[in-house]
């Protein structure tokens, strides 16, 4: 410990033993008004036994040498943006026009936190209020709330919102579904005590197993969950069906909102809960995260919704006016009346996906899902006519995945094709033990032919 030229300051030395000290001055005014005479004091609380020798921090770097340093790392990765990517299962590589990043890098909107003052807000809250509306007008839903997290915390809050809906313990989910959703939503409902019940998958068509769901659908029952398109992106003809014969029993929808650009909107077949990851409307794939995360419900439900709503009123003067119509997390009542003590919402990426759907527009939409679509279904019969593939493995009505049996294992089958240049498939195994030898190949509109062609001209090295 030295003292400084300052009377009224000391500056603290800790040898790391790795060649770095690391130095911190304190004022003594500091340590007076904490009560303490030196920093050691300021640690005393600390067990020995638990104590460190320092850190292992290698010497400090300029701003220069750490450009080079992290310019070098990112060097060694292949980006979508570098190879033709196949990879999908919940992220995918689309399209994003330039004005959606300049759009959400306004300083209006590229704000550190949520706005509350809704009076000095209008902005924020009036895109917030376009995206609710064209969530709702894509799902067919009465209410859309301001954005979840990402789809797996939309599918635990879903799951609460069953139970308050119908009080009940048991909660069905599809055996087919991200290993992560599942892992995340038995992490929601262990406050209330929900047992998470999963339905087989028809092995020839992919499609929920109807019969299973019936053996399962016991008095207990507090909410049914299904996905269209689901895991293996089969576009399950048995979801409308589920309303129908269990109306009592409170459905979940998860969604890939481009394929409603072309598919039946849960909201017309009777769902009283839509959820699903909005990444693929305007968002990068952010190397994972931050997501952003829909949810939708029946008006009939709303006040049993988690999260936020945005509303459109008007001021004293008659003047339209956007408020927060409904606020019923923890932060705004109280704990015990909240519907979610962690939801939250992503409010800069759905601003986003408002400024991409605005400029794609109903049509663009569309020819976007058909591209998706028809490039899945060219890639699929390219496939089956290999040897050693079969291609695809279930015959239900496909979005722009598709699962794979391959004779080589899916790890192995990605190394190899990295060695091409090529970003292959998500192996299934993880997320569904009994699919060991079968990869999830994905298309966008990013996927050209030529893509499709190199491909293919590497699964045939590498099979033979």
């Amino acid at each position: 410990m030295a003292d400084t030229d300052d009377p009224a300051k000391q500056t603290i030395y800790w040898d790391t033993g790795l060649g770095v000290d690391v130095t911190m001055s304190l004022d003594h005014r500091m340590l007076e008004e904490l009560g303490i005479k030196s920093a050691e004091e300021l640690f005393s609380d600390i067990p020995e036994k638990v104590r460190i020798e320092g850190m292992l921090l290698p010497q400090g770097k300029s701003e220069m040498e750490v450009i080079r340093t992290v310019q070098d790392m990112l060097s060694k990765n292949l980006t979508a943006e570098q190879a033709p990517c196949f990879l999908g299962g919940g992220i995918y590589h689309h399209f994003i026009p330039s004005a959606v990043s300049t759009i959400t890098s306004r300083s209006e909107f590229l704000t550190s936190y949520t706005p509350y003052q809704a009076e000095i807000s209008q902005g924020m809250l009036q895109s917030m209020f376009e995206y609710q509306s064209m969530i709702s007008e894509l799902t067919a839903m009465d209410v859309v709330n301001s954005s979840n997290y990402d789809w797996s915390t939309a599918l635990g809050e879903a799951a609460t919102m069953c139970h308050r809906i119908l009080p009940k313990k048991t909660f069905l989910v599809p055996e087919a579904m991200n290993w992560e959703k599942r892992s995340v939503l038995r992490n929601y409902v262990s406050g209330p005590e929900l047992n998470i019940v999963e339905y087989s998958y028809d092995p020839y068509t992919g499609e929920a197993d109807l019969e299973d769901i019936r053996q399962k659908m016991t008095q207990d029952v507090c909410g049914l969950y299904i996905e269209v398109p689901n895991l293996f992106g089969i576009i399950d003809s048995r979801a409308p069906l589920l309303k129908k014969e269990f109306p009592e029993v409170p459905l979940v929808v998860g969604v890939n909102p481009l394929s409603l650009a072309l598919v039946r909107p849960p909201g017309e077949y009777g769902a009283d809960i839509v959820i699903g990851e909005g990444q693929s409307l305007g968002l990068p794939m952010n190397v994972g995260g931050p997501l952003l995360g829909l949810f939708a419900c029946t008006l009939e439900h709303v006040r049993k919704m988690p999260g936020r709503l945005i509303g459109l009123t008007k001021d004293n003067a008659g003047r339209r006016a956007f408020c927060m119509t409904l606020q019923t997390r923890e932060q705004h009542i109280r704990r015990s009346k909240a519907t979610s003590n962690i939801c939250t919402n992503e409010a800069l990426l759905a601003i986003a996906v408002s400024a991409y759907l605005g400029m794609v527009g109903s049509k663009g939409l569309r020819a976007l899902a058909r591209i998706n679509m028809r490039n899945a279904q060219s890639l699929m019969q390219r496939i089956d006519e290999l040897d050693g593939f079969a291609s695809p493995f279930f015959n239900g009505a496909h979005f722009n995945e598709f699962v794979v049996k391959t004779t080589v294992r899916p790890e192995k089958l990605n190394k190899l094709l990295l060695r091409h240049g090529i970003i292959g498939g998500m192996p299934m195994h993880k997320h569904v033990p009994r699919l060991n030898d079968h990869v999830l190949l994905t298309t966008t509109e990013m996927n050209s032919a030529e893509d499709i062609d190199r491909l293919i001209a590497a699964l045939k090295e590498v099979v033979q």
